[in-house]
């Protein structure tokens, strides 16, 4: 756990804006003796950072995971955190690679656009990317609008309930694969579901927890639903060609959630509705 320890503490001097020195880093997460650990070799570092520097795909419309700007323009959050640890464990600087919404994301896998990405885990992005196990999970529910007869998460799914989501997100990828009755009504962006949610008066929005408890404030009566239809699993992934790398990032994250390094960055950025995965 020291490794991951260090790491961190790595990663909170960067942010105060003085410089981690390369000797600092660990070079690997092996010098812990826990089952499972992967030895750094030069072959995951070359898969990782083929061109001597991470690049980290991150996904800028979930904003649990990304809350702000750096002065220097980069994102800022729990998944550039994430990524910066990664790096440092490495030993490679890290650079950002920003894309609007996580489909956009996940099409650029193995094009070498970016080296790991940090976005939801799903079956079909799963086709070209490998994933760790979650090293966070986020709740996905419905919003109702006032006196809705639908009172469950199990009355959704119903001839004539028209549902509002964010296209080619995490949870909408899921309802996609679920729904049998309902109608997906598909929308750009977060703010575009919400706003269609409102002006077609459809039977639910469906979304993230923390983002629909910012929307019920905004429609008197409206109400969530208890519960959840799925839990959107974060992770971190990379190319399918990288088989190495991706055994030593999957060691990477659970040693990761043990050792609480992604409790301390949740807590860090305070980011509510953001809760560590159970080991993978």
């Amino acid at each position: 756990m020291r490794c991951l320890t260090l790491v961190f503490l790595c990663v909170a001097v960067t942010f105060r804006g003085v410089p981690c020195a390369a000797s600092e880093a660990p070079s690997s997460i092996a010098g812990s003796t826990n089952p499972g650990t992967v030895r750094m070799t030069p072959e995951i570092v070359a898969q990782l950072a083929p061109h001597g520097v991470l690049r980290a795909g991150i996904n800028l419309s979930n904003f649990l995971l990304v809350n702000g700007r750096g002065a220097s323009g980069d994102p800022e959050g729990v998944s550039p955190s994430l990524a910066r640890a990664i790096a440092d464990a490495l030993g490679v600087p890290v650079r950002y690679v920003t894309f609007p919404k996580p489909g956009d994301l996940a099409d650029e896998a193995g094009k070498d656009v970016w080296d790991i990405g940090i976005i939801g885990a799903e079956p079909a992005r799963a086709e070209k990317i490998a994933f760790t196990a979650a090293y966070a999970e986020i709740e996905a529910t419905y919003l109702v609008p006032a006196a809705s007869p639908i009172t469950a998460i199990n009355e959704v799914d119903r001839p004539g309930v028209r549902i509002a989501v964010t296209d080619r997100s995490a949870y909408g990828l899921w309802l996609d694969r679920n729904i049998r009755q309902a109608t997906l009504v598909r929308s750009a962006s977060l703010d575009s579901a919400f706003d269609q949610f409102v002006a077609e008066k459809l039977e639910a929005l469906a979304g993230l927890r923390p983002r629909l408890l910012s929307d019920v404030k905004k429609l008197p009566g409206a109400t969530i639903l208890p519960g959840q239809f799925t839990a959107v699993q974060q992770a971190v992934g990379t190319a399918r060609a990288n088989t190495e790398a991706a055994a030593w990032l999957r060691a990477f994250v659970e040693e990761a959630k043990a050792s609480g390094l992604i409790a301390r960055l949740i807590e860090q950025h305070k980011v509510s509705g953001l809760s560590v995965a159970p080991p993978g």
